[in-house]
Parts: C-alpha cells; structure tokens; sequence
C-alpha cells in the first residue's frame, strides 16, 4: 500500500488545445487505480475533470467531486461521476477538498486551477498543512510558473527552503512517487493548532 488513501487532484473544466494533455489526465487517473487511491476532485464531467473522474470511477476507486452550487449546470454535463457534494461557494470547496485529501496534484489547467494550488502551497507555507503538494507538468506547461517561483527566491519574496513546498514531475509515476517521499523542510509561519482555534482576539487600537 501506498502513502495516500484519498488524493486531490486541481485541473480544469476544459480540455486544452494538445491531446498531450487529455492523455496525461487519463495517466494520471490510471496510476491512481493501479495505486488503489480514491479521487478528490472539483465535481465536473466535463473537461480534464470528467476525464480523470470516470477513470478511477471505472477503475473501481471511490471518486469525491466537491461543486460550488452556481457551477452545478456549467460543469456537469449529464450524470456526475461517483459521490458529489455541493458547497454554497469556492472557499468552502477549497476547504473541505482540502480536508478530505491526503496530498494535492494540479494537473494542467487555467486560473482555478492555479488559484487552487497556490492556496495549498500558500497553506504549507503557513503550517495549516503538511500535506505533500505537487505539479504535473506535462510537456513544460508549468516552466513559467516553476521559473517565476525561482524568481521570487531570487528577489527575496519566496525563502529557498519554502520553494521546496512545490514537488514537480513530468509524468504521473514520477511524481507520485517524489510526493511519497517529500517531508516538509521550511519554516512553517504557525503551527496547525493555531489556525482552528474558533476565538478573535480583537486588538485595541494604540
């Protein structure tokens, strides 16, 4: 058995332009099945969504999808995948994709999906998780992205040991794997007893 029963996976409602990506998604739901890891997802049939939901569906792994109410009629076409659950809007999507998920991968996609995994690693960063984030490049897609993290390093905005947070990999198996093995090495801001206390302390003015 592996170290992840449940995984996250952040991709888009759309396809791409190049099957180079289709084929990744379906890769990608592929070694989740041979793994024997159930699917968190964002909740659409359609797209990249639709095609690594139905793999691991038809792989006989459970699949989670988790929908803003307002995107039920945009990105489900026909029947959903698997269980469903709809949330009143995208943070509290964010958020229980989180909780239910033991890592997160970002496939492909467009500003959601990239919205979805700065957030992950903006958490790691912070100490509310320490779960293993990871980015599935395939064919470069995410070079500019990896290259402006680097630049953030660089110009003393991102600490080098926070840029660690980020596994990447080209292909499916590799990165699995590296997230297997990641450990969180950078300073993490709070730990993650901080963020749940329910209490606001108010600070008075001075």
């Amino acid at each position: 058995m592996g170290k992840f029963n449940k995984l996250c996976v952040f991709c888009g409602s759309n396809s791409g332009n190049r099957k180079v990506f289709s084929d990744a998604a379906l890769q990608l739901g592929n070694e989740l099945v041979e793994r024997k890891i159930d699917l968190v997802y964002g909740g659409g049939s359609v797209g990249l969504m639709g095609l690594i939901s139905k793999t691991v569906y038809d792989g006989g792994c459970h699949v989670l999808g988790v929908i803003p109410k307002a995107l039920v009629p945009i990105e489900i076409s026909g029947h959903a995948v698997g269980q469903v659950i709809i949330v009143p809007d995208m943070h509290q999507r964010k958020a229980e994709m989180a909780r239910q998920a033991d890592a997160f991968i970002a496939l492909p996609g467009g500003y959601g999906t990239m919205e979805e995994l700065l957030e992950m690693i903006t958490w790691s960063q912070l100490g509310i998780h320490t779960k293993p984030v990871g980015l599935l490049n395939v064919d470069g897609y995410y070079n500019c992205l990896l290259a402006l993290f680097d630049k953030g390093v660089e110009e003393g905005f991102i600490k080098p040991s926070a840029r660690n947070i980020i596994v990447s990999a080209p292909t499916a198996e590799e990165l699995i794997r590296r997230m297997e093995e990641y450990s969180p090495v950078h300073d993490q801001v709070a730990s993650a007893n901080n963020w749940t206390v329910e209490a606001q302390q108010i600070i008075p003015n001075s």
